[in-house]
């Protein structure tokens, strides 16, 4: 079984990353054929400083590579080091109905936040299908948010081998109802588009304020209170074990708890929950040349794909007009 997916290079990384997509990429790689990449091209929706998205690529390789990717057990490059991608993309652009991407609730989610509207952004599905097709693959880990676009994905597949004849694997998206979306620190998704995350390789003082700054209701200590309401409580979570689970929500439920009790519990299990990961990342960010190389062996492998599906596509749609 084929399972692919990406992050963008466009800041730090943080808890959302992690938990709705990086951890279980990290373990689909032991009985799954992985597809992991580091998605630049979708980024410049929006960074704009060159520095900065190289900065953040490189970032992101090694954030991976410290969490446990493994070269030797998947398929990991970098997005625009397969600019085969960026062809396919505007072969699909050709048939994907305007009404398929106006419907889409991440565009509209994005422009409500105050986000500059673009094209990138508008049709930022398509370049993901394109991502998704071009590689065949068949699961797509993605949080909530994202399951709509690999349904846009599916309905260009779809529509694409109904046009052409059988091409692309139809993929499915893969979401753990138990972290479908995680809550930033005011308690809606957290995106680094909104700005309200929590990075894992941070400073520890930063941590903490970050940490100690999430927004809760103005309830006394001594009240009950509601965890699932919680934004803490709903980050803390994703580190527990369900008698863990269990003990802190009777906790709430009973009354005589603070949140200030939690945020500081909270801090001190992200901190050390990541504390071994942040050993590893500063050894392997010293080392830039077995950075490098295995982005070139990623590169190599995933682009052997990407050219035999881009050449049956350009087969079927008649670009291949030399005889």
């Amino acid at each position: 079984m084929r399972i692919l997916s990406g992050i963008q290079p466009s800041g730090d990384l943080h808890l959302g990353n992690y938990f709705a997509m990086m951890k279980r990429m990290i373990e689909w790689q032991e009985n799954g054929d992985l597809f992991c990449f580091i998605v630049n091209y979708h980024a410049l929706t929006s960074v704009r400083d060159k520095n900065i998205l190289k900065k953040g690529t490189i970032n992101a390789v090694i954030d991976f590579l410290a969490l446990g990717i493994n070269p030797e057990k998947s398929t990991f490059w970098v997005q625009s080091d397969v600019s085969e991608v960026t062809e396919l993309n505007w072969i699909l652009s050709t048939l994907t109905p305007m009404g398929l991407l106006e419907r889409c609730h991440s565009y509209k989610d994005k422009i409500s936040k105050g986000i500059t509207p673009n094209h990138g952004v508008f049709a930022y599905p398509v370049l993901m299908a394109a991502d998704i097709l071009l590689f065949n693959a068949e699961v797509i880990p993605v949080g909530k948010d994202q399951k709509q676009h690999v349904e846009v994905a599916r309905d260009i597949a779809i529509k694409f081998n109904n046009t052409y004849g059988e091409t692309f694997v139809v993929p499915k998206p893969d979401i753990p109802k138990n972290i479908a979306t995680v809550p930033g620190t005011d308690g809606s998704k957290m995106s680094k588009s909104y700005g309200n995350t929590i990075s894992i390789f941070c400073d520890e003082k930063v941590l903490k304020k970050t940490v100690m700054g999430i927004v809760t209701d103005s309830k006394a200590v001594e009240d009950k209170k509601e965890p699932d309401q919680c934004n803490v409580f709903n980050i803390l979570k994703l580190f527990l074990d369900d008698s863990e689970i269990k003990y802190w929500r009777d906790r709430y439920i009973s009354g005589g708890l603070g949140y200030g009790e939690v945020k500081k519990y909270l801090f001190e299990r992200i901190w050390a929950y990541f504390l071994p990961y942040r050993d590893r990342r500063e050894k392997i960010s010293k080392n830039i040349d077995y950075i490098f190389e295995v982005l070139d062996t990623g590169r190599e492998k995933a682009k052997k794909i990407a050219v035999t599906v881009l050449d049956d596509v350009k087969t079927k749609i008649g670009l291949d007009y030399r005889y």
